[in-house]
C-alpha cells in the first residue's frame, strides 16, 4: 500500500480503538503505522518522552505483525501492530534498564520481560522502547539525574509530571496511541493530569502482573494513559483479561457512551465532593483557581446527569504525612542497592536511602500500622459514596527544575503540596482515574480524580466518558 504524506500524517490523527481496528482489517499496516510512531518520536525529541528508542527492533516487530495479519485472518490479538512503550522502569529483554539512575546506568541488560511487557506483547503490540522517568520513578516529575526531562506538551517549559512522564508526553503529543504506566503515589494519574489524558490507576491486585497483597506497603499497580475512555478500557482490558479473551470494560464503556448519545440517563451515582487533602494538617494545600474551577465544571455536568453530588469533608487526622514517607521511603530498602549506593544517587533520592536506612525498624513498622488504621478508617468513610470527586493537581505543572533546586526536604514537601490527593489512594488500595475537565486560559489541561470502590474501574471510566461528553 502507497504511503503518502498526507496519508502518513493522519495515520495517528484517530483513536487507539479505531487504530485497532483499521490494523486489524487491513486498512493500515503495522509498518506504517510504526514509521509514523518512529518518526514522530524523532520529529519530538525536545520533548524528551523516550530514554531510548529501539527503531530496527520495532520495524521488525512490526513486519512480523503484518506477515501474522496476511497469513492467518484469524489472528484477532488485541493489539497486533499497535506501538507501545514502557517506563524505564520495567524490564524489556535487550534493552537496558536504566532507572533514570546512574548507579544502575551500566546494568547488565535483562533477558526475559517484565511480566506486563510479555503480556502486552503477546497481545500483539510492537515496542518502540523506553520512556523517561524519574530516578526509580520517586517524584511526582520526570527528570532525572541521566539528564533526562519530560517535557509537558502544552509548554515545552514544564513539567510532564511524573512517575510516568514520558509516557504521558508521549501519547499526548500522538507519537504512541496510549500507554501502559506505574503509580505508586499518583504516577499514572499526574502526568494524565498534566498532559490532558485519562489516567486509569486499577484498584490493588487487579492487574495480574501486579503484587496482589492487600497490605499499605504494596502501593504500585499497572493502568493505562489514553486521550479517552474507550481507549483506557482497550489497554486495560488487554492488561486484565486472560490471554486471548477481549474482557468487558470496553464493551461496557461503548455500551454506556452510546447510551448516553441516545439520550438515555446513565444510572444515577452518590458522588462525593471533597477538596481536604491528608497532608492538609502538616502542609498548606492551595488550590490554583483552575482546579477549583475543574472541580465546578465536573460536579455541575455529573448533578446534569441526574448524579447525587454533595459535599464532604472526610477526617483523616494528623499523621498521614509523616507515616507515608516512613512507607514510602522504605522501599528503598529493598531494592538490594550496593553498598557506597548513596554516593551516585541523586539528592532526593540519597536523602530519602539514607532517612530510610536510619529509622529504626520498629519505626517503619509503627508506621504501617498507624497507615493500616487510617485506611480502614478512610475507606469506610469513603463508602458512603459511589464515587468520591477530589482534585488532582493543587497548581499547574511547574517549569523544568522548579523541583530539583530545592533542598530534599523542601523538594519532597512541594511535590507533597503539588499533588495532595493522589498518594492517599495508593494507601487504600481503591481504584481512580484523572479525567480532564478543561484547558485553561493558558492553555493547560485541568482534571478531576474520581476514586472508586474495589472493582470499580469499569465504573470510573464509564463516568469519565460521561465527563467527555459533557466537556465536548
Amino acid at each position: 500500500m502507497a504511503t503518502t504524506p498526507d496519508r502518513l500524517a493522519r495515520l495517528m490523527d484517530r483513536s487507539a480503538v479505531q487504530l485497532r481496528d483499521d490494523l486489524a482489517s487491513g486498512a493500515l499496516t503495522a509498518a506504517e503505522t510504526v514509521e509514523v510512531a518512529l518518526t514522530a518520536a524523532e520529529r519530538n525529541a525536545d520533548l524528551g518522552a523516550f530514554a531510548l528508542l529501539d527503531t530496527e527492533s520495532a520495524r521488525e516487530q512490526a513486519a512480523a505483525a503484518d506477515a501474522a495479519l496476511r497469513s492467518d485472518e484469524d489472528d484477532r490479538r488485541q493489539l497486533i501492530g499497535m506501538p507501545l512503550a514502557y517506563k524505564d522502569l520495567l524490564d524489556v529483554a535487550g534493552l537496558p534498564t536504566r532507572h533514570g539512575s546512574a548507579l544502575t546506568a551500566a546494568a547488565p541488560v535483562p533477558t526475559q520481560d517484565d511480566p506486563l511487557v510479555a503480556r502486552l506483547r503477546a497481545a500483539g503490540s510492537v515496542t518502540l522502547g523506553k520512556t523517561t522517568v524519574p530516578e526509580f520513578g520517586l517524584d511526582s516529575h520526570s527528570e532525572n539525574p541521566l539528564g533526562g526531562a519530560a517535557r509537558n506538551p502544552f509548554d515545552l517549559t514544564r513539567s510532564a509530571g511524573g512517575s510516568s512522564g514520558g509516557a504521558a508526553a508521549a501519547v499526548a503529543a500522538g507519537i504512541l496511541p496510549f500507554a501502559p504506566g506505574s503509580d505508586g503515589g499518583g504516577s499514572i494519574r499526574i502526568p494524565a493530569a498534566a498532559c490532558g489524558l485519562v489516567g486509569l490507576k486499577p484498584g490493588r491486585g487487579t492487574v495480574p502482573s501486579d503484587r496482589a497483597e492487600d497490605t499499605v506497603t504494596n502501593l504500585t499497580c499497572a493502568g493505562p494513559l489514553a486521550h479517552t475512555a474507550e481507549d483506557a478500557a482497550l489497554l486495560f482490558d488487554v492488561m486484565t483479561s486472560a490471554e486471548g479473551l477481549a474482557g468487558r470494560t470496553l464493551p461496557d464503556v461503548q455500551a454506556d457512551a452510546a447510551s448516553l448519545a441516545a439520550g438515555e440517563r446513565p444510572r444515577p451515582l452518590r458522588l462525593g465532593l471533597t477538596t481536604a487533602s491528608p497532608f492538609g494538617p502538616s502542609l498548606e494545600i492551595r488550590l490554583a483557581n483552575s482546579a477549583l474551577t475543574a472541580m465546578t465544571r465536573a460536579a455541575t455536568a455529573l448533578a446534569g446527569l441526574d448524579h447525587s453530588v454533595e459535599e464532604f469533608t472526610p477526617e483523616y487526622g494528623e499523621d498521614y504525612h509523616q507515616d507515608f514517607r516512613a512507607v514510602w521511603t522504605s522501599n528503598l530498602l529493598k531494592a538490594e542497592l550496593p553498598q557506597g549506593a548513596a554516593a551516585h544517587l541523586g539528592p532526593l533520592a540519597a536523602d530519602f536511602l539514607a532517612t530510610a536506612s536510619a529509622r529504626p525498624q520498629e519505626e517503619t513498622e509503627a508506621a504501617v500500622d498507624r497507615l493500616t488504621a487510617w485506611a480502614r478508617h478512610v475507606r469506610g468513610q469513603f463508602a458512603a459514596y459511589d464515587v468520591v470527586l477530589t482534585p488532582v493537581l493543587a497548581f499547574a505543572p511547574p517549569e523544568i527544575g522548579h523541583f530539583t533546586a530545592l533542598e530534599p526536604e523542601e523538594n519532597y514537601a512541594e511535590q507533597c503540596r503539588f499533588t495532595p490527593y493522589t498518594s492517599m489512594v495508593n494507601v487504600l488500595g481503591l481504584p481512580a482515574a484523572s479525567v480532564p475537565v478543561l484547558r485553561s486560559e493558558e492553555g493547560l489541561s485541568w482534571s478531576v480524580q474520581v476514586i472508586g470502590r474495589p472493582g470499580a474501574e469499569t465504573q470510573l471510566l464509564a463516568l469519565a466518558a460521561q465527563l467527555e461528553a459533557a466537556r465536548a
